[in-house]
């Protein structure tokens, strides 16, 4: 399993996942539709989300991995999604996670992102939101 994934998210509070798909004339990997529940007795999802992973074949993949995925998609859709962020109607964010779990793996640390992605999520005027998770044994042989 990859330290890093990274994927794509619009949140709508007025448009359904069918609807940003028109507009960016592009298709989800995932969606969930304003109403819809996560479990059946919790409330409503007060908004939509439209979400596209960038993924690469074997794993093993770091964010300079992913970079010509996401550019893959082109300019056309960041500038589609340009117009949904000025539209007021959704946000973008572009996601990474990063999970380390080796300390001494240097493929596990790190986040490099070169200029043409950079230029693509200013495209799509997206916001780009980094988690990152370390998990290793303390000396008392708990988890953090």
């Amino acid at each position: 399993m990859s330290a890093f994934r990274m994927y794509l998210r619009v949140v709508s509070e007025s448009l359904q996942p069918e609807e940003i798909s028109k507009r960016l004339g592009a298709e989800p990997d995932e969606s969930t539709s304003i109403g819809s529940r996560k479990r059946p007795l919790s409330a409503p999802q007060s908004h939509a989300t439209w979400i596209r992973r960038a993924s690469t074949t074997g794993g093993g993949a770091r964010p300079e991995d992913l970079e010509p995925v996401i550019l893959g998609w082109g300019t056309d859709l960041a500038t589609a999604l340009g117009r949904l962020v000025d539209s007021e109607e959704a946000a973008v964010t572009l996601e990474i996670v990063q999970e380390i779990r080796d300390l001494d793996d240097p493929q596990q640390k790190g986040i490099f992102l070169g200029a043409e992605l950079l230029s693509w999520i200013a495209a799509a005027k997206a916001s780009l939101d980094i988690d990152q998770y370390v998990y290793h044994e303390c000396g008392d042989g708990q988890d953090a």
